[in-house]
């Protein structure tokens, strides 16, 4: 019997190939995820240990914290005097302190180099020998003086630098130029990732990110036979501060690779999710093939049952078949992941950031998850026709009287599949009900409940909706048009299962859309209603504060009409920390459209509060009442809201104070944008004033409303476009299934066919019945994915509604009219093989089929 397997497998060569493609797409996926994961893995984490090389020791302070009564407690970091007293141990070779924070390079334009979000600077700490160990320099040396730095390799070659130019940098405050002394290359995270590294003279570096005498690491190197545990047993009675941390290089090195796998764990799973998906829809594509093989096998699998074959060992040899093409699958599906794999890590190469280099990693678990998906997902795929093949009675095998499936058991399969449609709505309004992260975890078991019915239904449902266009076909398309709708539901199963792949692919595609449109018409109107400032001025990547000096200077410079900064402050409040935003009186309501509803926003000028509507209604407050807050100095103080606003999520905290009264109490206040109106309104000219004020500073970015507005659109469209792709696989499994629905069929209906010909149907309309079959199939199942889609992102809007102001559902028709075009369209190509074979039927061969 498995002889004869192999033998079928090797007959069917372009039905199994199909399966075969399915299989792998699915298995390629899961492999080269898991195999560019470890990969990634391994080269971050020995990126991490090579860093620490050399480090037996590691001391790292987390700055001030603060007491019971909230007040600062601690140093701000590790004091030269702790430097001094881990130096003086006896097993202690050297000891660097290390401070760091952002930095920005500009190019000749004055253009940032590298991607703000990972443009840093450090300080340069020779150790005996006066060197660094953690840079090897290729030209010059390390900064000596106040007024040098040294610059990673890539970030000099970016700006055409070299030793002896002058380089402008920007760290939070204004512009600063500095004569570049070295180039150097190193292992350094925030370079790999396509960043710079900015080195300057540890007092310079002490006086920009923490304050001088101070860093915020400790890096300790062992003499030869000292031991690291030791080391760290005499160092820790060192630290009296309870905000620093002392742990062996190697300990460290350990944690930062553990920190590494979290992090890419989420990116894995999310691959995963989609592998699955397109496993999931290979599943019904599978099952659709066997299911054609088995048909077309009849009278073979009929004579071996003559011959004394049982039930149990025909249904094993179609088992034994799946068996052989899943595991052919995972093969090709494993080394596919390889080429995958190897194209993830160029494509984030090709984002600027530096891979480290390396081998591909190919775990044995990998191997075995590969060979299992592909063996486990074809066998079950395959299961239930193998079941059906050993049911047929050879008598009617022989005569080819295979029946369709029973009405008692259709019956019973739309009863079991119309409960789980009403218990998966029933689940969907339930965390409708509830809203929240609780409510949309609910709904999301309620969504694959109602997948799952939608799939147990479908043959249900393709009789009516199908028969429902038929009208229109025979009248546009006459004859063909007809035949294809009566065609379409001949054999509801197999519709359905084709139907399916396609609805579950745009159930998803349509939900995201969806959802990404109307949040991003959401943000486009909270732009363009809320949002009146000509510029938005933050840091580059909004990575960090900008400096109090930026609003200062705004305020001060030619052509400049108001400047507010929108400053982020806690004030706490009994037992709690409330956000609160430092503004400017008297321009903050130039810079947002804010509705006031009881009260002035004149009365910030007089050091009173304004308090958002939802917290004024939780709190119990109104204009006139007080409230007994606690600054970020500690200092208590008593507040008179003067005003009720309505709530800008987003865009103000609830609590809102003159940014004087709130800077008194912050020794480094964090402000993350500084808004600004320009005279004459916003302008390219307008632009380049608030630029120009700024000294032209590479880390700081002036943005216009469009600007703003594009910053989240784009973001939205690009995990859309994500998504797109990654789902586009499950479409391309789904073209598959309609070829082998048609090919089936054609197979089926062999002797109708060649009456049709000999009755008058020419080739052509022959070939437009079976494409227009392919598009009713596929448009059938594109409808009903794009209404449940529509459904569920209606159902999970509702659960963000809340959190988002002026939150009103947008359908996307022009999306929803290129997927269901689309769908058209696959039905067209999928039709091409099976309708020129339909065509090029001998009539006399056909009618004489049996």
């Amino acid at each position: 019997m498995f002889r004869t397997a192999l033998r079928n497998v090797l007959a069917h060569k372009a039905r199994l190939l199909m399966t075969v493609l399915a299989v792998t797409l699915g298995v390629a996926f899961v492999s080269g995820t898991l195999v560019f994961t470890d990969t990634l893995k391994k080269s971050l984490s020995g990126q991490s240990a090579k860093s620490y090389e050399g480090v037996a020791v590691s001391v790292t302070s987390y700055g001030q914290g603060r007491d019971d009564n909230g007040q600062k407690e601690g140093e701000p970091g590790l004091s030269q005097q702790t430097l001094d007293k881990v130096k003086a141990l006896g097993g202690v070779e050297s000891v660097s302190g290390r401070v760091s924070g952002f930095a920005g390079v500009g190019d000749e334009n004055g253009k940032l180099i590298g991607a703000g979000w990972s443009n840093k600077g450090s300080n340069y700490a020779p150790v005996k020998d006066g060197k660094d160990p953690h840079y090897v320099f290729a030209q010059g040396a390390g900064p000596a003086k106040a007024d040098e730095i040294a610059l990673d390799k890539a970030t000099a070659d970016a700006g055409n630098y070299h030793v002896g130019d002058k380089v402008r940098v920007a760290t939070n405050g204004p512009v600063k130029e500095y004569s570049l002394a070295g180039v150097f290359t190193t292992e350094d995270g925030a370079v790999q990732a396509g960043g710079s590294l900015v080195l300057f003279d540890t007092k310079v570096a002490q006086e920009l990110y923490l304050k001088p005498g101070y860093y915020q690491e400790l890096s300790v190197a062992a003499k030869a036979g000292a031991s690291a545990d030791q080391l760290l047993a005499e160092i820790k009675p060192l630290l009296n501060d309870k905000h620093t941390k002392a742990q062996t290089g190697a300990a460290l090195a350990k944690e930062q690779a553990e920190q590494i796998e979290k992090g890419l764990s989420s990116m894995s799973t999310m691959l995963l999710v989609f592998a699955g998906i397109s496993l999931f829809v290979g599943v019904f594509l599978i099952y659709n093939t066997f299911t054609m093989l088995v048909t077309q096998r009849t009278k073979e699998l009929a004579l071996l049952r003559a011959v004394g074959a049982n039930r149990g060992q025909v249904m094993r040899s179609v088992l034994a078949e799946a068996l052989v093409v899943g595991a052919v699958s995972a093969a090709i599906g494993l080394l596919s992941g390889l080429g995958l794999a190897i194209g993830m890590r160029s494509l984030i190469g090709s984002f600027g950031a530096k891979l480290p280099g390396g081998d591909l990693v190919v775990a044995p678990g990998t191997i075995i998850a590969a060979l299992v998906i592909g063996v486990l997902v074809t066998t079950l795929a395959a299961l239930l026709p193998a079941w059906r093949t050993g049911r047929i009675a050879p008598v009617a095998a022989m005569g080819s009287a295979h029946l369709p499936a029973s009405a008692k058991s259709l019956v019973l399969r739309n009863v079991s599949g119309s409960v789980i449609g009403v218990l998966a709505v029933g689940l969907v309004l339930l965390g409708v009900s509830k809203g929240g992260s609780s409510g949309r975890m609910i709904m999301g078991a309620g969504a694959f409940f109602m997948l799952i019915g939608l799939i147990v239904l479908l043959p249900l449902l393709s009789k009516p909706v199908i028969s429902a266009v038929r009208p229109l076909l025979q009248k546009v398309f006459g004859v063909p048009g007809k035949l294809a709708a009566q065609n379409a539901v001949r054999n509801p199963r197999r519709t359905a299962v084709t139907a399916a792949s396609l609805a579950i692919g745009l159930t998803l595609v349509t939900t995201l859309s969806v959802l990404g449109i109307t949040v991003g018409k959401v943000v486009d109107r909270m732009s363009t209603e809320k949002l009146r400032a000509d510029y938005r001025v933050s840091m580059a990547g909004d990575m960090g504060s900008l400096d109090k000096s930026v609003a200062e200077t705004l305020a001060k410079a030619p052509g400049i009409k108001a400047v507010s900064p929108q400053a982020a402050g806690f004030l706490r409040v009994g037992e709690d920390y409330r956000s609160a935003s430092g503004v400017t009186p008297g321009a903050i309501d130039q810079m947002l459209n804010i509705e006031v509803l009881s009260g002035s926003l004149d009365a910030l000028g007089k050091g009173e509060l304004a308090v958002a509507e939802k917290t004024a209604k939780k709190a119990n407050l109104a204009v006139g009442s007080t409230l007994q807050v606690q600054f970020d100095d500690g200092q208590q103080g008593t507040l008179k809201v003067g005003a009720v606003y309505k709530d800008l999520e987003g865009l103000l905290s609830p609590y809102v104070i003159d940014n004087k009264v709130l800077s008194a109490h912050s020794e480094e206040q964090y402000i993350p944008e500084v808004y600004v109106n320009v005279d004459g309104g916003a302008s390219s000219a307008g632009q380049q004033k608030v630029v120009d004020a700024l000294g032209k500073n590479p880390a700081i970015t002036v943005a216009t409303q469009q600007d703003m507005r594009n910053e989240m659109g784009g973001m939205i469209n690009t995990m859309l476009n994500v998504m797109y792709g990654l789902l586009g696989m499950a479409l391309i499994i789904s073209v598959l299934g309609v070829v082998n629905t048609l090919a089936m069929s054609v197979f089926e209906r062999t002797q109708e066919i060649g009456m049709l010909r000999a009755i008058g149907l020419d080739r052509r309309r022959v070939k437009n019945m079976i494409r227009l079959e392919a598009v009713v199939i596929s448009l059938f199942g594109a409808v009903l994915g794009v209404a449940i889609g529509v459904f569920l992102a209606w159902a999970v809007g509702t659960t963000i509604a809340k959190s988002m102001p002026n939150y009103e559902l947008v359908l996307p028709w022009d999306r929803i009219g290129i997927f269901l075009l689309l769908a058209a369209v696959v039905g067209v190509l999928a039709a091409m093989w099976p309708a020129r074979s339909a065509a090029r039927l001998n009539m006399l061969t056909a009618i004489k089929t049996e």
